[in-house]
């Protein structure tokens, strides 16, 4: 069983920048891909950052310039630097990865921390 936790979420003021970080453990054979998604209040769940692992990356057009995603792959975690932070980035994060193990390869989720942008 793989688990994914997530951590860094909270309260900041617009402008202000947040680092989330995610850390998967269990029975780990490799990840490859892992990413961030984000799901506002009363709206679907959408990619916010996306990481393989060769370091190659791709972001939602709204945070490119903003957002920062990487990867420590010896430590099977993910983050996700987040500056010059907007209202409108207020939502459930979720942290993302494709893990392999003993044959298996399978999508798992964390269970989401809560970024608030608000003065």
């Amino acid at each position: 069983q793989v688990h994914l936790v997530e951590s860094g979420g909270g309260l900041v003021q617009p402008g202000g920048s947040l680092r989330l970080s995610c850390a998967a453990s269990g029975s780990i054979d490799s990840i490859t891909a892992m990413g961030w998604y984000r799901q506002p209040p009363g709206t679907q769940r959408e990619l916010v950052a996306h990481i393989t692992n060769g370091g190659s990356t791709t972001y939602a057009v709204s945070v490119k310039g903003r957002f920062t995603i990487s990867r420590d792959n010896a430590k099977n975690t993910v983050y996700l630097q987040m500056n010059s932070l907007k209202p409108e980035d207020t939502a459930v994060y979720y942290c993302n990865a494709h893990v392999s193990s003993r044959g298996y390869t399978w999508s798992t989720w964390g269970q989401g921390t809560q970024v608030t942008i608000s003065s």
